[in-house]
């Protein structure tokens, strides 16, 4: 990792932390690399049941440092030139890329999330803020549009008209007032005891069945039905039989909590 994202893992779980708390862990480039990263290195921890998503100091991420982007010029062209990419490119990864991570990703939302550290956010599976959190998707207040991930994102939380509207006004929402449009998943005052009880109650299922149920929703949820039910059966073919439900059914039947075998999904 660099100096700007740090990794810990406490038995089955991985902590990744943006480390930029002296400016409200603002992304700049090096974080930007961080993230990703990161994203690569917790994939490959065959051992851990979910990722906690948490940013150092004040804030969870405060948007775009465009001082410190800026101030890089040659690096920041060669970052505009991704533009034209005709694939997703690294901004974009920025938040789509935990989609790939076969684990439950929570973010641990508090003080400034706004613009990219929205987008960030929005790229974890489940989303628990502080009441007191503000969060915005802020680009229109420079005259830009989302382009990190966020409109992708966006459209499996909330009705169109209120996308449009937090995404044209700029404005800055509490945490309740998140939560209220489906922005945020829960609104806790202890994000971090919130988190740990409901991975607790992950952690009693297959690792197996919790990643593909994952895999199975982002997969089908915005196809047509044909296209849904034929994900079903492909990720069903995957589990039945599998070790981890063999065991599932084992703790069922005999009431014991037998030990799950490391995941296979990856």
């Amino acid at each position: 990792m660099n100096d700007r994202v740090r990794i810990h893992v406490d038995g089955t779980l991985a902590y990744v932390t943006l480390t930029r708390a002296d400016k409200h862990n603002g992304m700049d480039l090096d974080m930007l690399k961080g993230v990703i990263k990161a994203q690569k290195q917790v994939r490959k921890l065959k051992g851990i049941r979910a990722v906690i998503l948490q940013g150092e100091g004040p804030s969870f991420c405060a948007g775009l440092d465009f001082k410190s982007v800026l101030g890089e010029p040659v690096k920041a062209a060669l970052a505009y030139l991704q533009l034209w990419w005709p694939i997703q490119n690294d901004f974009q990864t920025w938040s789509i890329g935990w989609r790939k991570v076969p684990v439950p990703v929570i973010a641990l939302v508090h003080g400034n999330c706004f613009g990219a550290g929205l987008q960030l956010a929005l790229g974890a599976d489940i989303r628990i803020c502080t009441p007191d959190a503000k969060l915005s998707m802020m680009e229109a207040k420079w005259g830009l549009v989302p382009d990190m991930g966020g409109i992708a994102l966006m459209r499996e939380l909330m009705p169109l008209d209120a996308a449009k509207e937090l995404t044209m006004t700029g404005r800055i929402l509490s945490g309740n007032e998140a939560k209220a449009i489906g922005l945020v998943t829960h609104v806790s005052k202890e994000p971090l005891a919130h988190a740990l009880s409901i991975i607790e109650e992950m952690a009693v299922r297959s690792p197996d069945a919790v990643g593909a149920g994952k895999f199975l929703l982002q997969g089908a949820w915005r196809t047509g039905e044909r296209a849904a039910l034929r994900l079903e059966r492909l990720w069903q073919r995957r589990m039945m039989g599998n070790p981890n439900q063999r065991i599932s059914v084992e703790r069922n039947q005999q009431k014991k909590e037998i030990p799950f075998k490391e995941r296979s999904l990856s």
